[in-house]
């Protein structure tokens, strides 16, 4: 059985290596952050420090794009993800499969966090499965208003894969 995160779109082609995990691995992608790769690509602020680093993003953020918009898959999309919570599934035979859910962003948290945030979090609830992201502003808010939702920083990730903590272990006093 594969491991489950939630994740966006661009954390893949940022951070590579989640791509070619040791074991299998889903990831739940809103929907949302998939269709937000074409704004990163056509962005002229730099995603990367290094220009090198930032164009090879862009390529990869770039063939994430060509692959959703690709007719088959953009149709598989379309006719999958009519319902709220609806998923479409994409397997990949180095063991990741990409799990596109549509979001439903209901302000619940008001101005704390944005729109794509907020599908996040409210995907790591419904689903019971953690999140993984790399921002440490978002992470301490997640914290500090005490959202009930178990995340790892990207930087955790072989951990999380490997052995992780369970949300039973999590929810003991």
């Amino acid at each position: 059985m594969s491991k489950q995160f939630v994740t966006e779109a661009i954390m893949l082609a940022i951070y590579g290596e989640l791509m070619s995990p040791s074991q299998p691995v889903e990831y739940l992608i809103p929907a949302s952050t998939i269709y937000e790769l074409d704004e990163f690509i056509q962005s002229p602020e730099p995603i990367m420090p290094n220009i090198g680093d930032d164009q090879y993003v862009r390529k990869i953020m770039q063939e994430m794009s060509q692959f959703f918009h690709d007719p088959f898959n953009r149709k598989r999309l379309e006719k999958g993800l009519i319902a709220p919570w609806s998923k479409v599934p994409f397997t990949f035979p180095n063991g990741v499969t990409l799990t596109i859910v549509k979001v439903e962003d209901n302000a619940m948290w008001g101005e704390i966090f944005d729109p794509v945030e907020t599908q996040l979090l409210l995907t790591s609830m419904r689903f019971e499965i953690p999140l993984i992201t790399d921002q440490p502003d978002y992470q301490d808010r997640i914290l500090e208003y005490i959202v009930p939702v178990q995340f790892y920083d990207v930087d955790d990730f072989e951990f999380a894969l490997e052995q992780g903590i369970s949300l039973t272990e999590l929810r003991e006093p």
